[in-house]
């Protein structure tokens, strides 16, 4: 579905933390951790928003120019431009995206930032049902303060339990 190579359409920017230099373990309660789900929870903010005024631009900053983009049913976009075209037309004001609870795991990279890993599932901005599910592994480059997507991986969509 089209829609959901779209929806994982997220990135991060202007957060003052410290260096990736946690242990190579999945962090919980760390710093690192707790930075990346703060980014996680604003790139997906402004992406459930972004037929505001406003919020696709916002979604935007989070994303490196370069940023690639790969979709096990939608394919691959390779920059920026093409991946908001993208969710402008297929995402904005018919899909959110809702990260399921327990499931974000954080890792260092020496040197770089970081990669999330996790689960989330779609909601029908008409209908309100959540019916998609799907996997994302994003990685997150850092320089100075600012934290921007470099790829993004978003792959095993299925219907959710219950759903079609």
């Amino acid at each position: 579905m089209k829609a959901l190579f779209v929806v994982l359409a997220a990135a991060l920017t202007g957060c003052s933390v410290a260096p990736a230099t946690e242990s190579r373990e999945a962090s919980s309660g760390t710093p690192l951790n707790e930075t990346i789900s703060a980014l996680d929870a604003a790139v997906f903010d402004a992406f459930n928003h972004c037929g505001d005024p406003g919020q696709l631009e916002k979604h935007a900053s989070y994303f490196a120019e370069n940023v690639e983009f790969y979709h096990d049913t939608g394919g691959v976009t390779w920059n920026r431009s093409d991946m908001l075209a993208n969710t402008r037309k297929y995402v904005c004001g018919n899909f959110t995206r809702e990260l399921i609870p327990g499931t974000l795991q954080v890792y260092p990279i020496k040197d770089f930032g970081a990669i999330s890993q996790g689960s989330h599932r779609f909601c029908q901005v008409s209908s309100g049902k959540c019916e998609g599910l799907a996997d994302f592994t994003i990685l997150w480059r850092q320089s100075g303060d600012k934290w921007e997507i470099t790829r993004v991986l978003s792959y095993g969509h299925r219907a959710a339990a219950g759903g079609p």
